[in-house]
This record gives structure tokens, C-alpha cells and sequence, in this order.
């Protein structure tokens, strides 16, 4: 059976969500459950939308800001599995949303299977994966997505979008739209192509042999490229990387070059070039800026960091800080990564720091 929570009249004595939200805000839902089971989720999903609660299907909650109590009901999903199967050509996985992602990436890589091991050590759960279309390194999801099961709350079926349909895009999917609400990504499958590619285009990876490495060892160049920059969310509270690195036109990038010549850049099949957000934040001189309890990562200013006292005003403060700053000085408008959820669920992240 779920654990679950009673509801209680007044907030102050709700459950609180500090444990299952990597930034450790003091925030509360008004009830908390975790599931094991696909049969538990789906019947907890309904109850709560036959109640008119508002509903959040959390996992690792690794990218989430919660900007306020929130008055429903918090589904913790905690499925588990993962299968193997294989065709001529690739290694096929079907694996539970549950499912640590960070852990996953070690399964594949213990059981032989590489092609994932660029995107260790991020956080969260794999049904969150998807949503984002997660990426670090020069890979995204979308490389070694097959396909994603997702199970409509109202009627109980499962659909299975293909990589084609989940309509992925830079930290975008299907899933932030149509299939935002009244549905659940229940499992993903993963295709892993047995004629591996090395993926070595960025930081201390372009100093590996390609003609010799192997994914065991970009595994863990990526992991010290990863805990030489990033804090760990056990030890000081932090959602990743807060912003999305922006988006430009050759144009623009032209015009801050004449001013900046050194802007790292990466340019994008569309036309457009990537701009690095933390580099931009950085050149503000914002490295350990501070509002409250919640400040600017020290070593990485694309972090946002809880100092162990922060409330969520605090990071939505800083935030807009950030983002006014960069704004003003390369006329460059940063979007958060982070999803922020208000009391009766999500709410616009760009509008909340505008």
C-alpha cells in the first residue's frame, strides 16, 4: 500500500516536502504519497481529480521549484524495473520511471551497454527525463530515446509515444504541453546502438584519445567535470543548472562579439548559436551573489544554491536578479530550466522572475 499522509486544516501542519525536492526548501503539500505499484498511482491520480485537488506526480523532484505550500496531493512515483532485450543493431532497455537516472547509466555501463555514459550524475528520476529532454556533454535524451510510455489518468490507458512523437526540443517536449496535465510517464525505452559513437566535444572530454577511449572513461571524466563544478544536492540544496543556456541568431552573436569577443559559443543545426548561461552570469560578476539564504554557486554560476536557510522568495528573487543583470548588459533573456510549481500547480517560470 502507498504511504500517505492525512490531510490536515491548516498548512503549518502538513507533511512537509523538504525530503523529496533536491533544493530542501520548507515548503508543504497538504498530502504526500509514495507508490510501488502502477495499480496504486493510477487509483490515488483519480481520486484526487474526482476530489478537484490539484495533483503533482513528483520523482526525484531534481528540477523543481516549489514557490509556495502546495494545497493537493503529491504523488511520489517510485516504479521500478528495468528490461533488456536486443536486436541486431542496438541494445534495447524498458526501464521504470522510478528508476535513478544516475544509477541507470552505471547499470548500463556494468552490464556493457554504452552510449549513455555522457550524461551521468544528473540528477532526478528517469520519468523526468523526457520532460526536460535531459542533456549534458553534447547528448541529450532524445539520442537514446526509443520510445515513452504514458498513462492517461482518465481512462487508465497507456499510450507509447514514439521518439518522433514525444516532439523533442532544447530542454522541450510534448510533455510541457500536451500532455502536461491528466497524464503520467509511466516507463522509457532506450535504444543503444551496438556501433558506439564517442561523444567528445566538450570541456576535459576533447582531451581523450577517440581512436582509444573507452565509455568507462568518459563516464569518469564526466563525473569529475561534474563534481568539480556542480555541488552536490545532499550537501548544499540546488535544482542543476537554474537556466537554460539561450538560444541566438548568427546576427546577434555577431553583435556581442564586437563586444566580447571570447563569448562562447556552439552552434545549433537550426542556425542559431547556444550561448553559455553561466558564463553570461559570471561576466555580471554574480559568482556568490546572495539574497537571504539563497545564492549564486560560487563555482558554477549556473547554479542556484540554498545556504542551508533559504525560502522559496529568496531563489525566485535572486533569480529575477540574474536575470535582470544579464539582460542589462548583453540584452540576452535568460528562461529557467527549473519548472516552478505554485500552490495549485505549475505556474510560468519566466513570468515569475520577469
Amino acid at each position: 500500500m502507498p504511504t500517505s499522509t492525512p490531510t490536515a486544516m491548516s498548512s503549518s501542519s502538513w507533511p512537509s516536502l523538504q525530503p523529496f525536492h533536491t533544493f530542501g526548501l520548507p515548503v508543504r503539500a497538504r498530502k504526500i504519497s509514495q507508490v510501488t505499484q502502477l495499480s496504486e498511482l493510477l487509483a490515488l491520480s483519480r481520486a484526487s481529480l474526482q476530489a478537484n485537488e490539484p495533483l503533482l506526480i513528483l520523482g526525484g523532484g531534481s528540477n523543481m521549484l516549489f514557490t509556495e505550500d502546495f494545497a493537493g496531493h503529491v504523488i511520489v512515483n517510485r516504479l521500478r524495473g528495468i528490461r533488456c532485450s536486443e536486436s541486431e543493431q542496438a541494445w534495447h532497455l524498458h526501464v521504470a520511471a522510478g528508476e535513478n537516472w544516475h544509477q541507470l547509466v552505471e547499470y548500463t555501463l556494468a552490464h556493457d551497454l554504452p552510449g549513455m555514459e555522457n550524461l551521468a550524475l544528473i540528477p532526478g528520476c528517469c520519468g523526468s527525463a523526457p520532460i526536460q529532454n535531459i542533456g549534458a556533454y553534447g547528448v541529450e535524451f532524445e539520442k537514446v530515446c526509443e520510445y515513452v510510455d504514458v498513462l492517461a489518468l482518465t481512462s487508465g490507458e497507456t499510450v507509447r509515444l514514439s521518439r518522433e512523437e514525444c516532439q523533442f526540443g532544447y530542454r522541450d517536449s510534448i510533455f510541457k504541453h500536451r500532455y502536461q496535465r491528466g497524464y503520467v510517464i509511466t516507463a522509457v525505452g532506450l535504444r543503444l546502438p551496438k556501433a558506439w559513437q564517442p561523444v567528445l566535444s566538450y570541456g576535459d572530454l576533447a582531451k581523450l584519445d577517440p581512436r582509444s577511449v573507452t565509455a568507462q572513461q568518459i563516464f569518469t571524466t564526466v563525473c569529475q567535470m561534474r563534481q568539480s563544478k556542480l555541488p552536490d544536492p545532499a550537501q548544499q540544496g540546488n535544482a542543476g543548472s537554474f537556466f537554460k543556456n539561450p538560444l541566438v541568431s548568427g546576427e546577434t552573436l555577431a553583435d556581442l562579439r564586437q563586444t566580447y569577443p571570447s563569448i562562447p559559443c556552439y552552434p545549433q543545426p537550426n542556425g542559431q548559436y547556444k550561448l553559455a548561461a553561466g558564463w553570461l552570469i559570471d561576466q555580471c560578476g554574480l559568482k556568490g551573489h546572495r539574497i537571504g539564504g539563497a545564492a549564486v554557486h560560487d563555482k558554477q554560476a549556473l547554479v542556484l544554491v540554498n545556504q542551508g536557510n533559504a525560502t522559496a522568495r529568496d531563489v525566485v528573487q535572486l533569480a529575477h536578479t540574474v536575470r535582470q543583470q544579464v539582460l542589462a548588459r548583453f540584452a540576452v533573456a535568460l528562461e529557467p530550466e527549473v519548472r516552478f510549481m505554485g500552490a495549485d500547480g505549475e505556474i510560468n517560470a519566466v513570468q515569475a522572475i520577469a
